[in-house]
């Protein structure tokens, strides 16, 4: 069996009020609070797949600002691993549009509040994205080489 991992990508927003852009969600049963996230698409651009990620999940257009790293997870649910391609973007535009299936609603939560979370976090990852951002933690966009851009 061939190990196969799975390519995502996550964003980190943030408001002019210090709010950050979550996502109330159903995952595996449970309701959970996540970065606008999800899987890139076949043959689709990282930088793509970050702006259509946000949109269909929050109805948020966004401008992808800066990359945050490559953060890898295994999901203690099912097993799989996940390489998490964390980007920072600017919120530019809110549009009516039909959420994913599964999105309950978008959120704009302070930091305070996204720790209080605790184990409504879909992962670990969630606040660890937002405190490198916030830590400063930041790359040019280009450092990811996308031949599809």
């Amino acid at each position: 069996m061939t190990w196969k991992p799975h390519a995502t990508v996550a964003v980190v927003v943030e408001n002019e009020q210090g709010q950050f852009l979550l996502v109330e969600e159903i995952s595996n049963g449970k309701v959970v609070f996540n970065q606008p996230a999800g899987h890139i698409e076949e043959n689709e651009a990282v930088l793509d797949a970050v702006c259509r990620e946000t949109l269909e999940e929050t109805g948020w257009e966004v401008e992808p600002q800066f990359f945050l790293g490559v953060y890898t997870y295994k999901a203690p649910a099912n097993g799989v691993t996940y390489h998490r391609f964390c980007y920072a973007a600017r919120a530019t535009k809110q549009v009516t549009t039909e959420l994913d299936t599964g999105i309950i609603q978008p959120h704009w939560l302070s930091i305070e509040e996204i720790r209080g979370l605790g184990d409504k976090l879909r992962s670990p990852l969630v606040l660890r994205c937002i405190e490198d951002y916030r830590n400063g933690r930041q790359f040019p966009l280009d450092v990811v080489v996308d031949d599809q851009t």
